[in-house]
């Protein structure tokens, strides 16, 4: 009998695809457990003396130093940067001193872009301290380093606990130990319940978004996000939607929509809005009111809507990117498996020298 394949229409529906629960509570709970070595590196830095900090990336790890550096903005009377290493790398700063601190995040250990800019600010006499996902890696050799945090994943986390202790040294945290024992008894089964929770949502959403782009592959689709979550939408759209699954997308954030992106939304323009919880949600609300009167294939995903129990309200402001990844993990399950697409393939990136 010939086999006839079944289309992506007739799919199997919500069945928590790639989903492991324990992995992910195991990976939540050692990020936090990295606490008492976060602190101590931050003691070492208080006592050292520094003029600055500069979270610096490329990517997805620039958009976890947009993310940090707005939250600290906000709340903090510490001189913070998000810097772009390979806008570093050519322009430079002259406010990065030898007195500075440089603190960065990588996954693979050699990108060549954040290799450079190490070495560039550690010859300039700059500290630096790095979180690295891979042992072994060219950016954990000696002298690449005067802190190294060796743990997978979990960036933006490890970005904001290192935030949070330096704001409790400058007396600007005063709820630092609340704060950490709501997360570290809360946060993993959390963020995992949301994910479970989102199942079923997200599933339909990567059905939809896959037959839009079956019918119209060169329609872009925009992302909107404002505060910690206009990282969210800068990230997933470049990171995800366009290097993971080779979709046009276009990010741009909920202060600056209003200035030239809203004219091109129409009605059958797809959008999705990421609304989190904090200072800068009034931004993102003003965007949800205005998008269903001009467009008619909006999604609106609002971290508010989302369960945490055991976090109280005033700290939802700080994980609510966080939040919004773990709706995301399943939204990219379903986008693989609807688009028929591994996300594991590059067309180009890392596939030759360039």
């Amino acid at each position: 009998m010939e086999y006839q394949p079944k289309a992506w229409t007739e799919a199997q529906g919500p069945c928590l695809r790639n989903f492991d629960e324990q992995g992910d509570l195991d990976s939540v709970n050692g990020a936090l457990a990295l606490r008492p070595q976060i602190e101590k590196i931050v003691e070492e830095i208080w006592e050292e003396g520094f003029d600055r900090i500069f979270f610096m990336g490329i990517g997805g790890t620039y958009a976890s130093a947009m993310q940090v550096e707005v939250y600290m903005r906000g709340r903090s009377a510490l001189d913070v940067y998000a810097e772009n290493a390979a806008e570093y790398l050519t322009t430079g700063n002259k406010r990065l001193t030898p007195r500075s601190v440089v603190v960065y995040s990588s996954v693979s250990g050699n990108t060549k872009e954040m290799v450079e800019m190490v070495e560039k600010v550690k010859s300039l006499g700059a500290r630096v301290v790095a979180f690295i996902d891979t042992p072994g890696s060219a950016l954990t050799e000696e002298g690449m380093w005067d802190h190294l945090v060796l743990y997978p994943k979990n960036e933006q986390l490890k970005f904001y606990m290192l935030a949070h202790a330096l704001m409790a040294k400058n007396g600007e945290f005063p709820a630092y130990q609340q704060y950490n024992q709501e997360m570290e008894a809360s946060l993993a089964q959390g963020l995992v319940d949301i994910e479970k929770s989102a199942d079923a949502w997200a599933w339909e959403y990567a059905r939809d978004k896959a037959a839009s782009l079956q019918a119209r592959p060169d329609l872009p689709h925009y992302f909107i996000g404002s505060g910690n979550q206009w990282g969210a939408a800068y990230s997933y759209a470049m990171c995800y939607w366009e290097e993971q699954m080779w979709v046009r997308t276009k990010s741009i954030t909920c202060a600056e929509f209003f200035h030239g992106t809203m004219e091109i939304i129409t009605a059958d323009t797809p959008v999705t809005l990421f609304m989190g919880e904090d200072e800068q949600r009034p931004l993102a609300e003003r965007v949800a009111r205005f998008l269903p009167k001009v467009c008619g294939r909006y999604t609106i995903i609002d971290t508010k809507e989302l369960p945490m129990p055991g976090i109280s309200p005033e700290f939802r402001g700080s994980i609510s990117h966080l939040m919004m990844h773990a709706v995301n993990n399943r939204v990219d399950a379903y986008m693989e498996l609807f688009l028929r697409h591994p996300l594991s393939i590059r067309r180009y990136y890392r596939q030759f020298d360039y």
